[in-house]
């Protein structure tokens, strides 16, 4: 199974694998200012109403068109994700497909993360 993005941090920054963080401790570790992880995250909350289509199955993480809300990730879910998914493509911007307006913010010496 693919790795999701907070188990991809959490390897990369030495936590347990499914340890979860707050928008401040990610915050706080990664030395991103924490209006612009609010912002990435209400972004993501936003997708989830807009673009459902794009959302994965609770559990297995596979997206499918065909089920109700109900049985995928939440808006909160979706937009934790997107923050983790955020922090690790800022190691490589060419990747980076979304909110790179913030992006753009952040300073060089923290983008090494």
């Amino acid at each position: 199974m693919v790795e999701t993005h907070k188990q991809q941090f959490n390897e990369r920054m030495g936590f347990k694998k499914n340890q979860s963080h707050s928008l401040v401790e990610l915050s706080m570790i990664t030395k991103i200012p924490f209006f612009i992880l609010d912002q990435v995250y209400l972004r993501g909350k936003g997708a989830w109403k807009t673009n459902i289509k794009s959302v994965r199955q609770k559990g297995t993480f596979i997206k499918n068109l065909d089920l109700p809300r109900s049985k995928k990730l939440s808006a909160e879910q979706w937009g934790i994700a997107r923050v983790y998914a955020f922090i690790n493509k800022l190691q490589r911007p060419l990747i980076l497909n979304h909110d790179i307006d913030l992006a753009k913010k952040i300073p060089n010496i923290i983008r090494k993360i």
